[in-house]
């Protein structure tokens, strides 16, 4: 087996090389992060693994904080006479110099990791305006003689300055470079940049379109992965029903002690598939604060449950749904009749229950025989929490793993509720699970019914996969 291509990460004090290499190799825990500069002091060194073997090793090196005075000692260094005066023996000899290991110590050991590599990464903060000091680290580093491409950082931010770094970068003669941003990455960059990275090392471009190819199927196998786990959710919170006894329904304190458990049950539930979704796309639940989900215990900034929001699902969704104060858990009264508070503020959900099919039905006019009452979660609040989920998803595809702060993401459910509507499809494709409570728990269902629940589920992806598409369009 070969050895790994070896990449030297090298660029000005805060550039955001650590942040590159988090992002590049899905570590959050590699290096430190953090606005005060110098924060990187020594080399340290972190492998990209792909299908088990570290194809690429990245050194993650100090920043260049004092460029303009080294390059002087380097143009002044004495070189013996034998010696062609060439920029690789003058690097050479500045390693030798006692300064070297004094006051350019940092620059030192960017400038051996650099020697001892196959190529560099050159980081640039695109928010900073090109001054003598980047062009005095854009000469130190070409007189290594080592390829370097250069890695446009911070794009997003509204101060960037692309035109004017790639005009400085071209008159260095360094014409590659890559657009990425370490903290919100675009669609497809880094697979990008392995493949710019092996227009400009020729030798390596076979090996390097292998990595970029894999890490491909990566990301798309993470979508899918992400897109499964909110299928399974849905269909589980679909699936979830508390039925209500005849002594419950009498009481409405206990009544409104029930919903408020149900609430909680679904909220619980809620926060369970947006952890799913989380580390599907190697995230912690840590890594996100976001109102796109229920609140529990005040984690979550905005409710599922909140009544205009589910008003207005309700407006699109078609479904004439009469949603309480804020409840969000719908009640299968098919026929007027008990509302089960509707004068409070939990209220009830009317008018649900005709599209969820005669096996719903039958149950409902039963219970109702015997004086008990279903409670579910309505099709409004399913339709909002999937495509909250979706978004949730989407935003994850755009985050680097450097990132510092939590990750906020907030959604609308704005879409039209056209008959063909992808999230209308995936309503209605959910609405088997109404009858099969036993797919809600967490128990093992018997082998028929697992096999029904894994084939709506398969049924559900392609679903949730338009749906996403067309958020995101």
């Amino acid at each position: 087996m070969s050895a790994p291509l070896s990449i030297a990460v090298v660029g000005h004090t805060n550039a955001g090389k650590t942040s590159l290499l988090r992002t590049l190799t899905r570590r959050r825990d590699f290096g430190k992060v953090s606005p005060m500069p110098g924060t990187t002091r020594h080399v340290e060194s972190v492998a990209l693994t792909i299908d088990g073997s570290a194809d690429v090793r990245f050194a993650d090196t100090p920043g260049l904080e004092d460029p303009i005075p080294l390059l002087e000692l380097m143009q002044a260094v004495a070189l013996p006479p034998q010696v062609t005066p060439s920029p690789a023996e003058r690097v050479r000899a500045v390693l030798r110099h006692p300064d070297a290991e004094g006051r350019f110590e940092q620059e030192a050991k960017v400038l051996r990791a650099l020697q001892a590599s196959d190529a560099a990464l050159y980081v640039i903060d695109s928010r900073e305006t090109v001054l003598p000091k980047h062009q005095a680290e854009l000469t130190l580093l070409a007189a290594c003689g080592k390829p370097v491409m250069p890695v446009l950082n911070q794009l997003r931010h509204p101060h960037s300055r692309p035109d004017e770094w790639r005009a400085a970068l071209a008159d260095h003669g360094l014409h590659v470079q890559a657009a990425f941003d370490a903290v919100a990455p675009f669609h497809g960059s880094e697979v990008r940049l392995y493949r710019d990275l092996g227009t400009l090392l020729g030798a390596q471009r076979a090996r390097l379109e292998a990595v970029a190819a894999s890490l491909e199927r990566q990301q798309q196998a993470r979508a899918r992965a992400g897109l499964r786990v909110i299928a399974e959710h849905l269909v589980a919170l679909a699936a979830l029903r508390r039925t209500l006894p005849r002594e419950v329904l009498a009481d409405e304190a206990a009544k409104a002690r029930a919903l408020q458990d149900m609430q909680g049950l679904v909220a619980h539930k809620a926060r369970q598939a947006a952890d799913a979704v989380l580390q599907a796309h190697d995230f912690q639940p840590e890594d996100a604060q976001t109102d796109a989900l229920p609140v529990v215990s005040g984690r979550w900034e905005d409710d599922l449950f909140n009544p205009e929001v589910l008003q207005r699902a309700a407006r699109q969704l078609g479904t004439g749904a009469a949603i309480g104060a804020a409840v969000g858990v719908g009640l299968d009264v098919l026929f007027a009749g008990l509302s089960l508070g509707a004068a409070t503020a939990l209220g009830a959900t009317l008018g649900g229950a005709a599209s969820q099919g005669f096996g719903v039905v039958g149950r409902t006019l039963l219970n109702k025989a015997r004086g008990q009452q279903d409670v579910t979660l309505d099709d409004d609040a399913l339709v909002v929490l999937a495509a909250r989920l979706l978004a949730l998803q989407d935003a994850l595809t755009r985050r680097g793993h450097a990132a510092l702060d939590r990750l906020r993401v907030s959604v609308e459910v704005e879409v039209e509720w056209t008959a063909e509507s992808p999230l209308r499809q995936v309503l209605a494709a959910l609405q088997p699970a109404r009858g099969h409570p036993e797919w809600a728990a967490d128990g093992h269902p018997g082998e028929r019914s697992r096999h029904q629940r894994e084939t709506l589920c398969d049924a559900l992806v392609p679903l949730l996969e338009s749906a996403s598409e067309m958020e995101t369009t």
